[in-house]
């Protein structure tokens, strides 16, 4: 067995002239290439913990006065006064209607305008050619989110403070009907992006990827470009006859304003690409990134490439990510599952590092809470929805996509 022998001890043996260890020796002997945790002008850490102290708190105390005026004042016993009757608030975090963050609710579609993102359920499976129950991804997605607080500690914002979002709900697709669910989903993001607001969709399986973007489309002149997170390509023109959930990015490329050469692919590969799709990436010359890239080149690396292609011609840029991109063992809850993925930490960096230049809009698909476990999968879209909006909210690029917007809405 290797015994581990004290540094003093060690240089003592050798004839050093260092005394034995003492609160003094021991500060000259601190390895100096390492941070002092104690110092916040070095640690992030810290740096973090004095950001806090600079983010308003006015949304905060608005929504403290909004909840005992609706939710009736708690009983005499109750020694904290901003606590309700009623839930009517982030809090209790196990309590109240689930919208997503428990943003508030827009009945009216209408209003969805006085925010600067508006969030959207999709609850489709008609597309799925393997597992269904990503119908109830939204829901999943939105249960969960009820665990999370506005305020991200690390990057020092705090969405209530700093942005506006809503949760339209769900968009009434048609179960078996593939394209009047696309119609009606087109419709539902056509009519939020051309408010201004950027949609965030809550998918649904993948099938979706080409309505939604299809829906954006409509309402800009501009070019877009996608950034599509997944291991499965999506790129077939058909698959059993239909445009299932391998299909959408055959059908979005056909867009008059969306360019295959900036469309971008990452961590596509394993078993689960059908051949079939492997000519029409050749032939439209998309960018394609596998796990084995990522690995040689880097996450940082990834997404410099990624966004240099995606607005190569550009004036905005979509994310669409597939849940299954993650490593399986993080994400049960998909409907093709697929080993040797990203990692969590790993996809949080990509996302924000895609983010940070601005996004038009943005969905999270494949999320099956009938295969999922203790809700982890559900747990993980919703973090790659935060962090991309806390992303753009720490980068200033919130609601940079608005100018592009120049054409009406104009229902499918």
């Amino acid at each position: 067995m290797r015994v581990l022998v004290p540094l003093s001890r060690r240089l003592a043996n050798r004839g050093s002239t260092i005394a034995p260890a003492s609160s003094s020796s021991n500060n000259n002997l601190r390895r100096h290439h390492h941070p002092d945790p104690m110092n916040p002008k070095l640690t992030k850490g810290w740096k973090a913990a004095l950001k806090e102290a600079t983010i308003p708190t006015t949304n905060a105390e608005k929504e403290a006065e909004r909840v005992l005026k609706m939710g009736l004042q708690g009983a005499s016993s109750i020694n904290d006064k901003s606590i309700p009757t009623f839930s009517r608030g982030e809090l209790p975090h196990f309590a109240g209607i689930n919208t997503f963050m428990k943003a508030p609710f827009v009945e009216n579609v209408r209003d969805v305008c006085n925010f600067d993102a508006t969030v959207l359920g999709v609850p489709f499976d008609g597309g799925c050619t393997y597992r269904a129950g990503t119908r109830f991804g939204p829901q999943g997605i939105r249960r969960i989110s009820a665990l999370y607080t506005p305020y991200n500690y690390e990057r020092g914002i705090d969405l209530r403070e700093q942005m506006s979002l809503c949760d339209a709900g769900d968009v009434f697709t048609i179960p078996a009907n593939l394209e009047k669910s696309f119609d009606q989903i087109s419709n539902a993001v056509a009519f939020v992006a051309s408010t201004g607001s950027m949609p965030i969709i809550l998918g649904g399986d993948h099938s979706i990827g080409f309505p939604t973007i299809r829906g954006i489309a409509s309402v800009t002149s501009k070019n877009i470009g996608i950034i599509h997170v997944d291991r499965h390509a999506d790129i077939q023109e058909f698959d059993m006859d239909e445009r299932m959930h391998t299909t959408p990015y055959f059908h979005a490329t056909n867009l008059p304003n969306i360019n295959a050469k900036n469309l971008v692919q990452i961590g596509i590969g394993g078993w689960q690409v059908p051949r079939p799709a492997v000519p029409n990436m050749v032939e439209r010359e998309t960018n394609i990134f596998t796990m084995e890239d990522i690995e040689d080149y880097g996450i940082d690396k990834i997404a410099e490439m990624a966004l240099d292609r995606a607005w190569d011609g550009c004036d905005a840029v979509y994310m669409s990510y597939d849940i299954d991109s993650i490593e399986a063992a993080f994400v049960p809850g998909t409907g093709w599952p697929e080993p040797g993925g990203l990692l969590p930490r790993e996809a949080l960096k990509l996302v924000g590092l895609i983010a940070a230049e601005g996004l038009c809009g943005m969905e999270v698909v494949e999320v099956s809470p009938p295969y999922d476990h203790a809700d982890i999968t559900s747990l993980m879209a919703l973090r790659i929805v935060v962090d991309a909006l806390g992303s753009m909210v720490s980068h200033g690029t919130m609601g940079k996509h608005k100018p592009i917007i120049d054409k009406p809405f104009v229902p499918f």
